[in-house]
């Protein structure tokens, strides 16, 4: 019977490493299994090679399983899957990690899940992965781009530190709480965008219809005279009607062009910057990049990662490059020997009370707590600034839109007026 090596990992979070006999590799699997050892490695020796009749000169050699019928349904490449996959995901194997599970066995449970969809093809293809002794973060990689560096950095300081359960519950409290931030601004954003559509429809009823339909009117009546107002707004319809392809056609060609323009690698920073300076809009992304940064550093804090790399995790989770090259500059602080609270002084564009906050996290050693009490904090001044934004947005919109409309209507019926006393004289 083949003689196998192995190193895996007992429920303890302890390596172990032997040798067992089994007349296969997916028997020596079980075995492992039974015993409740998570396997990292797993060679059949050169010993029972020879045995066996194969000839071997003291090298080893990995006997990898043949395909299932059921892995040959998986799809090929990467899986891409949708956040709300990725949070799904994260919950269910923390949850089975803590009841006691190892990796291997939950991933196995979750494969045999019938409700979770594209989720049964990630579980079966990591585990088969994680079989063949890579790492639990490696196999995230290979398998769906969805986890992201971040999410697979965490990961492996989870296998580092046999805590990889915690580590995936707070990745899936934190993704929760991202996916809420994303949905608060779409939805705030929702009502002023119905209105601008709205109001849009209407200007185009009134510009390509009921002001063609009045100027001829008025010009069949005897003695019919357009005020002049009336006269200019009916010009300007003549000229959308005439030329209306190639405004859209202008209008498209500066669409692309602006988004070619933002997007170009040496336009993304200029650009970011300005995003920060719009008015009503620039709090905003300022406040939810300190929600994001906070959360991601607290987490990373939380579960060991040194500062200086949980800087570096947290810098490459922000999309905005302005905010990017200050934390660059922050990191580049911390890596010369200064604290956190020193760098973001020596930044000069955080704001002080963030600056308290981290100073007194790091006089007590409870830097988590204070990056997640801060996060709270500008939680809630996001909060504030997105409803400043909706007072001043709907209203706004709302006399534009009404301004508009009104003096279109104003110009219409003072012109029909105007008709109707000069077919009185």
């Amino acid at each position: 019977m083949p003689l196998f090596a192995y190193k895996a990992l007992a429920a303890n979070g302890s390596v172990t490493t032997g040798e067992i006999d089994a007349a296969d590799r997916p028997e020596a699997l079980r075995v492992l299994d039974r015993k409740g050892l998570q396997p990292v490695n797993l060679k059949e020796t050169a010993a029972a090679i020879k045995k066996s009749g194969t000839p071997s000169k003291g090298k080893t050699e990995e006997v990898k399983p043949k395909p299932s019928a059921k892995e040959d349904v998986i799809p090929d490449g990467p899986i891409k899957l949708k956040r709300q996959e990725v949070v799904l995901f994260t919950e269910e194997l923390s949850d089975m990690l803590s009841a006691g599970l190892q990796l291997e066995p939950a991933l196995k449970s979750m494969e045999g899940r019938q409700e979770l969809g594209n989720l049964k093809a990630v579980s079966s293809k990591i585990r088969t992965i994680v079989r063949d002794g890579v790492n639990f973060s490696v196999a995230l990689k290979k398998v769906s781009p969805s986890f992201g560096p971040l999410y697979c950095s965490l990961a492996a300081a989870g296998e580092a530190s046999g805590a990889l359960d915690d580590i995936l519950k707070r990745q899936a409290h934190y993704l929760k709480a991202l996916a809420e931030l994303r949905s608060r601004l779409i939805l705030a954003m929702i009502y002023p965008a119905f209105l601008v559509f709205a109001g849009i429809a209407v200007v185009i009823v009134f510009v390509t219809t009921l002001i063609p339909q009045l100027t001829q009117l008025i010009e069949s009546t005897p003695g019919g005279k357009i005020p002049l107002p009336a006269a200019l707004l009916m010009g300007f319809s003549a000229f959308l009607s005439k030329w209306w392809p190639f405004i859209l056609i202008i209008l498209i060609a500066a669409g692309l062009f602006f988004k070619a323009w933002k997007d170009n690698d040496a336009n993304k920073p200029k650009w970011d910057r300005i995003k920060l300076r719009l008015p009503l809009f620039g709090p905003v992304i300022v406040s939810r990049f300190y929600v994001q940064f906070l959360e991601t550093m607290a987490n990373l804090v939380a579960n060991g990662l040194p500062l200086l790399r949980a800087l570096e995790l947290s810098r490459d989770a922000t999309q905005n490059q302005a905010l990017r090259s200050e934390l660059d500059q922050v990191i580049g602080l911390v890596g010369d020997g200064r604290s956190f609270s020193k760098a973001l002084i020596r930044n000069g564009n955080f704001p002080p009370l963030l600056i308290d906050m981290i100073s007194v996290g790091e006089q007590t050693g409870k830097i988590d707590q204070s990056l997640r009490r801060a996060a709270e904090r500008y939680d809630k001044e996001l909060d504030k600034d997105l409803k400043r934004i909706m007072a001043l947005i709907m209203p706004t919109v709302l006399i534009i839109m009404a301004a508009l409309i009104g003096t279109m209507a104003y110009l219409m019926i003072t012109g029909i007026f105007n008709t109707i006393s000069n077919l009185n004289k």
